[in-house]
C-alpha cells in the first residue's frame, strides 16, 4: 500500500510539473510570433532576390524561356509573403509597409498599354490610362513629372496612389505581375494573361517602348527589394516591429488573425468575387495565381496560431504559440479553434486541386458555375466559422478592445 502511495505521489508531481510546463509565459509567445514574423519576411526577400535575378535576365536576354523562368521566380515568391499576412491589421508598421508591396486592384493602364476594351477614362481615377510607360512627361495633381527617366523614386513617390486613388498601385508584386502577364481578357473563361517576351526586346520591340517597359520592371523590382528589407529589419533581434509587440501583446495576434480571417480574405477577397462573379475580384488577376494566394494566406493563420513555419528551404521555426497559451486557459476552445483552422487548410487545398487539375480561380467564381461556387465558399465557410472560434478564443484569455475587421460582403451583402 505505501508502495503505491509513493508512486501515485510521484506521478501527480510529475503531472504538475507537465503542466506548468505547457503553459508558456506571454513572452515566449511573442518571441515566437516575431521570430516567424522574421522567417517569413527573409524568406520573401531571398524569393524576391531571385525574382530579381531572373528579370535581370529578360531584360539582358528576352525569350520566352527567360520569360517564364521570370515567371516562375515571381510565383515561388508569392508563396512566402502571402504567409505574412497573418501580421497585418495587428501591426501598425507591417499595415504601413503591406500597401508598397501589396496593393490591389490596380488599374494597370497607369503603368502600360491596354487592350482597347479596358476603356479610356474612369470617373473615380483621372490616370486610368495615363500609361507612364509610353509617357515621358505626365502632368499628376496639376504639376507637369518628367518621368524621362523611370525610377524607384518616381514609382514610389509621385505614381504609387497618385492624387489619393487607391487602384494608382504603381509598385509591389501585382505591377510586377502585370508586367510579366500583361492583361487577363479571358474573363471566365480559361487562361491567363498572355504578354510576349517581345516587349522587352528592342530589336524586335513589340508594342512600344521596351526599352522603358524594361527600366519599369527594374526599378519595382529593386523597390521591393529595398521595402522587404526594410521590413526583415523591423523584425530582427533589435527591430521597431518587435519591440512594439511590448504594446500590443498578443491582442494583436488576435486582431491580426481575425481581420484577416473574416473582413479581408473571406470577405472583400472571396465572397465579393461570388457575389458579382467578376473576375476582376480575384487577387492574382494577372497569373491566374489567385488559389495560391488564399492557400498561403490561411496557411499563415495556421502557422501563427500553433507557432510553427515551415520555410522555403525546409527548416522549421517554431516554439511557444497562442495554441499553448490557449489550451492552457480553455482546452475545448483551443481544440475547437484548432480543428477548425485545420479544416480551412483543407478548404484551401481542395480548392489549390481544383485549380490546378479542373479549371482556374476565376473561372470557379463564374456566374452559374454550381460546382466550383460551392468549392470557393466551402473556403469562405471555413473562415468564418474559424473567426467564431477565434472570437471565443479572445474571449477564453481574457482580452479586450479586439475588434475583427468586417465586410460588406459578408455583413450586408444586398449592399454590395
Amino acid at each position: 500500500m505505501k508502495k503505491f502511495t509513493i508512486a501515485a505521489a510521484l506521478a501527480a508531481t510529475l503531472f504538475s510539473t507537465t503542466a506548468i510546463a505547457a503553459a508558456p509565459s506571454t513572452e515566449d509567445v511573442l518571441a515566437t510570433y516575431a521570430n516567424i514574423a522574421h522567417a517569413g519576411y527573409e524568406d520573401s526577400l531571398s524569393t524576391a532576390k531571385a525574382l530579381q535575378a531572373a528579370i535581370a535576365t529578360l531584360v539582358a536576354t528576352p525569350t520566352e524561356d527567360s520569360l517564364s523562368a521570370a515567371k516562375a521566380a515571381w510565383l515561388a515568391a508569392r508563396a512566402p509573403y502571402q504567409q505574412t499576412e497573418a501580421y497585418r491589421f495587428g501591426n501598425a508598421i507591417v499595415d504601413d509597409f503591406e500597401g508598397l508591396v501589396n496593393a490591389w486592384p490596380l488599374d494597370e493602364g497607369l503603368i502600360d498599354y491596354v487592350d482597347a476594351s479596358y476603356g479610356t477614362e474612369s470617373d473615380e481615377n483621372p490616370y486610368y490610362t495615363a500609361n507612364v510607360i509610353a509617357n515621358p512627361k505626365l502632368n499628376v495633381a496639376g504639376t507637369m513629372v518628367d518621368a524621362s527617366k523611370i525610377t524607384k523614386e518616381l514609382l514610389a513617390d509621385t505614381l504609387q496612389e497618385a492624387d489619393e486613388v487607391g487602384s494608382n498601385v504603381a509598385t509591389g508584386y501585382h505591377a510586377i505581375e502585370f508586367l510579366l502577364w500583361g492583361q487577363d481578357l479571358n474573363g471566365t473563361g480559361p487562361g491567363a494573361g498572355t504578354r510576349a517576351a517581345t516587349d522587352y526586346d528592342t530589336a524586335n520591340c513589340t508594342n512600344g517602348n521596351c526599352d522603358r517597359r524594361a527600366e519599369y520592371i527594374t526599378a519595382a523590382t529593386d523597390l521591393l527589394i529595398d521595402d522587404l528589407e526594410g521590413i526583415v529589419g523591423a523584425w530582427s533581434m533589435s527591430g521597431e516591429a518587435r519591440a512594439a509587440l511590448a504594446d500590443g501583446g498578443v491582442a494583436a495576434i488576435f486582431s491580426g488573425l481575425g481581420s484577416l480571417s473574416y473582413g479581408e480574405l473571406a470577405g472583400e477577397r472571396i465572397k465579393l468575387g461570388l457575389i458579382v462573379h467578376d473576375p476582376e475580384e480575384e487577387h492574382d488577376c494577372f497569373s491566374d495565381n489567385t488559389h495560391n494566394s488564399h492557400y498561403y494566406d490561411i496557411l499563415g493563420i495556421q502557422n501563427v496560431y500553433t507557432g510553427s513555419y515551415t520555410r522555403v528551404d525546409g527548416s522549421v521555426v517554431e516554439g511557444p504559440s497562442i495554441e499553448d497559451l490557449l489550451a492552457d486557459k480553455d482546452a475545448a476552445v483551443a481544440k475547437e479553434l484548432t480543428d477548425n483552422i485545420a479544416a480551412t487548410v483543407a478548404a484551401g487545398a481542395a480548392m489549390v486541386k481544383r485549380a490546378e487539375t479542373i479549371e482556374a480561380y476565376d473561372q470557379m467564381i463564374g456566374e452559374g458555375n454550381t460546382e466550383g461556387n460551392a468549392v470557393v465558399q466551402a473556403v469562405v465557410d471555413g473562415l468564418v466559422t474559424q473567426t467564431k472560434s477565434l472570437e471565443k478564443a479572445v474571449s477564453a484569455l481574457g482580452l479586450s478592445g479586439i475588434e475583427f475587421e468586417g465586410s460588406d460582403s459578408l455583413d450586408a451583402p444586398e449592399k454590395v
